[in-house]
């Protein structure tokens, strides 16, 4: 029985003791077989054409000072994030995006690399991103300040922005499919309407999201080089 409304979100689902709210991460390891064909699916050939959309984008996103096939970490990000939103908009199978324990985990460790890299062979170009070009000398304790919180402040916002955005609008689509029983033939024709738009916009807002995700972590690669 659900306690509040957020119980839909709680990772109670198991099968012989055994938890299965995750194994939806790992469905999509099915699909990587596809790649050894001789003869390439049309999916195979309209998923190439995306990854090297993304490529040549996060290519000039990361500038000439990147490592080459750094893109790959990106691109690899890109399709874990949009393949587990799209997932969790399939009825009963648990939308791991919507929690900040696997949005925490891809935005941590990508952020602490960052860091790490920047620091220990760019130290100066580091030290010289904490004060913006033209800062009055007064203000230029309290830019480090702020550029300081900010900065720590990143995995944060990551991973925050990416649960958040899943969680309100299966939020808004469970609350309005738990109102269907009590309504009348004409209204249930209506929402059925509203829940076929917002399964639209939450299929637009996965894409979205993911895309946003890996490119917000291009350029924070990129500001370390």
């Amino acid at each position: 029985m659900m306690t509040n409304l957020f119980s839909v979100f709680d990772p109670s689902s198991s099968m012989f003791n055994l938890p299965l709210n995750w194994t939806s991460t790992f469905i999509g390891v099915v699909m990587l077989p596809m790649m050894y064909w001789v003869i390439p699916t049309r999916y195979m050939v309209m998923w190439s054409k995306v990854t090297m959309t993304l490529h040549k984008e996060f290519k000039t996103l990361i500038g000439k000072n990147g490592l080459n096939g750094s893109t790959f970490i990106f691109i690899s990000t890109f399709t874990l994030i949009v393949y587990n939103n799209f997932m969790g908009l399939f009825p009963y199978i648990f939308t791991s995006t919507s929690h900040l324990t696997m949005t925490l985990t891809m935005a941590m460790p990508l952020w602490v690399g960052f860091m790490l890299y920047g620091w220990i062979n760019h130290t100066k170009h580091m030290f010289a991103h904490l004060v913006p070009q033209g800062t009055p000398p007064v203000l230029m304790p309290f830019m480090v300040c702020i550029e300081t919180i900010s900065n720590m402040i990143r995995p944060g916002t990551l991973a925050v922005r990416l649960a958040a955005n899943m969680i309100a609008g299966h939020l808004l689509m469970t609350l309005l499919g738990s109102t269907g029983p009590s309504l009348s033939y004409t209204i249930m024709y209506l929402l059925l309407v509203t829940q076929i738009a917002l399964l639209m916009l939450e299929s637009a807002v996965a894409i979205i999201q993911s895309y946003v995700f890996a490119v917000l972590s291009t350029l924070y690669s990129s500001e370390v080089n």
